[in-house]
């Protein structure tokens, strides 16, 4: 007994020893970059402590510890105040580190040492329990705004992408409201096969509802029909999607059209691009391909495009349906080389799958498919994120991403500078361009407009404006007349930092200066983050080591903070928009890369080659230019975010006035922990999202996208959480609803990853229904 007592004091001690010379050698660098002056003195204490518990002098160990966590107390109030995730990493760690102490003064030590134990036992629950209660974790409401009457539209299909071809992602169905929408329940969930093995390979499927078929397509681009109210699958089209050489592979979603006055084989049809190049039309009652469309049902959408080989061109978005056309652009494998394949749109006849029209960014007064030998122009920027359209205007709306590769511009013509990171709106008819608005100048950090353009009606005091919400990964909201592209609220340029940057950059960006910035709060060295003292530590030495200047911050040959990362702000999810309650509901990210330019010379980038096979981040060639680039997120040792939570979070916005009226952190941190391993904490957190939300006339806006697997319901005027259900995965996507034509019931669906079988991952997707009475 003895024996094991001394070497847990030796074990101990040199724990303390260890820990309290990291933070004081840490704190000594810390100080060194003009940072925090708190870690090199309490490194200090620490490790003399653990001298003192070596040498047999608990108490002595135990009152310099005590006096350490009393300076911490204190430090960590003023520094974080009562921000509960920001206090944990400056408390929680320390407090275990002293446990030992504690228990010591609890049980053996002399009455005062255990009162005073009793004492810190007491007031750390009191804390913890202040702490909780106001660390922001609830929804952040305005009072509830009055609304005017919801739609009466009670259309219970869900027929495009965003419902409407305005891309609004709302629903006027009311059978599901806030009065019982925890009553809902799953109806059924059914796996729609496995996911090929990218890390960038998630079910990311809007289902389309049409009549009785419910239209979905899988990671590797087959099409389902399910029954809506069973969830069987009907039939299932094929579409013999290689398995490697590919490049993020996934599909957000189908088209379907129904040919004017036709009646038969092929009259209502359902359509993919995939993600090797290829365009399916297969009929929509039995999946067979509908072979009067291209070369047997295939069209080529390789055809023109310039590329090493195959791979670097992909679609992920469903093409747009407007006035018979299949319109769509197309995403590139990110920072490979100079002139990858062209970002053209395309506009394809529904029936034929004939061009009907070309918009080449690089070559904007030629709408027809080049001649024989020659290529739409190459590295021009590309149109991956949904498309929007407005048939009354003869309008369509297509985000555009940067020229290619995304961290150096040199190489770039006028032309792609013009039309990189911007909306534009081109004649539906012709393909010709109408306007453009720009959302980023000379784009070097990767801010590509990946948000489907919104489409609503603005309410004002001097009538109604045909208007059109951009979301960016900036986290700026734009909002535009969408006949002309002139902002309806201010957009002032303000000044764009220039230093350390390897090349001219735009003097200017754009600023939305009535709405929120959704990119979160410029970050300082207090705002860093991690689970331990340690790894705070970590973070804030290589903030410091890092240059910051903000937003926009120069890409460089040394470090560079990126704020927001290429995850945004906002990503192709988008928002969803409550028309008639003129509210606007996104959900948002705060996560920052960690970059640099790395010139050919460096050993790290000698022999590096393009790969349409390899992952977003990390080192990419960006052959062709003077640099490679080394991106990657800001994450501590552990894994974690180095900036403070929340990471995600959904907010409601009144685009009368631009105002946040709600915003809330948006998951929890049951899935997340260390190193991916789950904690299984419930405590909100606000983790990294992937995907979007849905609204509706009920009252209701539903969500996943958050990585604690599960979906949620929020009161849409007040952000009150109002149901919540575990998914059998992440849901990285947008939930639909609709109508079933069977029962009359209102189903919520949304797809999401599920268990394994065999050692594949697996997509599935949930349908919920109310209980029945």
């Amino acid at each position: 007994m003895k024996i094991a007592a001394v070497s847990g004091r030796i074990v101990y001690g040199l724990c303390l020893l260890a820990i309290g010379a990291v933070l004081a050698i840490g704190g000594a660098r810390l100080i060194y970059l003009g940072g925090s002056f708190y870690y090199l003195p309490i490194g200090l204490a620490a490790a003399i402590a653990g001298i003192a518990v070596l040498r047999g002098k608990w108490r002595t160990g135990a009152a310099i510890y005590f006096g350490l966590m009393v300076v911490t107390l204190i430090w960590a109030l003023v520094e974080a105040g009562l921000d509960g995730w920001a206090l944990a990493p400056r408390l929680l760690s320390p407090f275990v580190l002293g446990l030992p102490f504690l228990v010591m003064a609890l049980v053996s030590g002399p009455r005062a040492y255990r009162w005073g134990g009793l004492a810190a036992v007491v007031a750390g629950a009191a804390l913890i329990a202040a702490v909780w209660s106001t660390s922001g974790f609830q929804p952040v409401s305005a009072a509830s705004r009055a609304a005017p009457p919801a739609s009466s539209d009670q259309d219970g299909d869900w027929q495009h992408f965003g419902n409407y071809k305005a891309g609004t992602h709302f629903s006027p169905l009311t059978q599901i409201s806030r009065a019982n929408v925890g009553r809902l329940e799953v109806a059924w969930s059914v796996p729609v096969g496995p996911l090929p093995t990218k890390p960038l390979s998630q079910n990311q499927t809007v289902p389309l509802k049409i009549g009785d078929h419910l239209y979905i397509c899988t990671a590797f681009n087959d099409i389902l029909d399910l029954d809506p109210e069973t969830g069987k699958t009907r039939w299932r089209f094929d579409a013999k999607m290689p398995g490697t050489g590919l490049y993020a592979t996934k599909c957000r979603g189908v088209s379907y059209y129904a040919i004017p006055g036709a009646t038969g084989q092929c009259s209502k049809r359902v359509y993919t691009a995939s993600n090797d190049g290829r365009f399916f039309a297969v009929d929509a009652e039995n999946g067979k391909p509908c072979t009067g469309f291209g070369d047997n049902g295939v069209a080529d959408l390789t055809k023109g495009l310039e590329q090493r080989g195959p791979g670097y061109y992909r679609v992920s978005s469903a093409p747009a349906v407007v006035s018979g056309k299949l319109i769509v652009g197309g995403a590139v494998a990110d920072g490979q080389y100079v002139g990858e394949p062209a970002g053209v749109v395309r506009a394809y006849d529904a029936v034929t799958g004939k061009l009907a029209w070309a918009w080449d960014p690089g070559n904007p007064g030629y709408y027809r498919e080049p001649e024989e030998g020659k290529f739409y122009t190459a590295g021009t920027p590309n149109a991956w994120g949904p498309i929007s359209a407005d048939e009354e205007l003869g309008l369509v709306y297509v985000p555009t991403g940067n020229a290619t590769p995304d961290y150096w511009g040199g190489h770039r013509s006028p032309q792609s500078n013009l039309y990189a990171s911007s909306v534009v709106a081109l004649d539906a008819a012709t393909g010709a361009r109408r306007w453009n608005f720009q959302t980023t100048h000379y784009d070097v950090w990767d801010y590509d407009v990946a948000s489907q353009p919104v489409l609503f009606d603005l309410r004002t005091p001097k009538g109604i404006v045909p208007a059109l919400l951009q979301p960016t990964k900036r986290g700026q909201l734009f909002v535009l007349d969408r006949r002309t592209g002139v902002p309806v609220f201010p957009v002032v340029e303000r000044p764009a930092p220039q230093a350390a940057s390897v090349e001219t950059l735009a003097p200017t960006q754009p600023w939305s200066t009535d709405f929120p910035d959704l990119g979160g709060p410029l970050l300082t060295e207090s705002r860093m983050w991690g689970l331990t003292a340690v790894d705070q530590l970590w973070c804030r030495i290589k903030f410091r080591e890092a240059r910051y200047d903000g937003r926009f911050t120069a890409p460089g040959l040394s470090y560079s903070i990126q704020d927001p990362g290429y995850i945004g702000g906002v990503n192709w999810g988008s928002a969803t928009i409550d028309t008639g309650r003129q509210l606007a509901f996104i959900v948002s990210n705060r996560i920052v890369n960690y970059i640099r330019l790395v010139e050919r010379n460096d050993p790290i980038a000698k022999g590096l080659k393009p790969d349409p096979g390899s992952n977003l981040g990390g080192l990419v060639p960006q052959e062709g230019t003077p640099y490679a680039a080394d991106i990657k997120p800001f994450l501590s040792p552990l894994g974690v975010p180095c900036q403070a939570p929340p990471h995600g979070l959904i907010n409601a916005i009144d685009l009368t006035t631009g105002k946040m009226v709600w915003n809330r952190p948006l998951g929890s941190a049951r899935d997340l922990g260390p190193m991916r391993i789950p904690s299984h904490l419930p405590f909100t957190i606000g983790t990294p999202t992937f995907g979007g939300a849905m609204s509706t006339a009920g009252g209701l806006v539903f969500a996943g996208a958050s990585q604690d697997h599960a979906f949620r319901a929020f009161n849409s005027e007040t952000g009150k959480l109002l149901f919540e259900a575990d998914l059998p995965g992440l849901s990285a996507t947008r939930p639909m609803t609709f109508r079933s034509d069977k029962s009359g019931r209102q189903f919520v669906v949304v797809a999401s990853e599920a268990p394994a079988k065999g050692g594949a991952a697996y997509g599935a997707i949930t349908a919920f229904v109310l209980k029945r009475d």
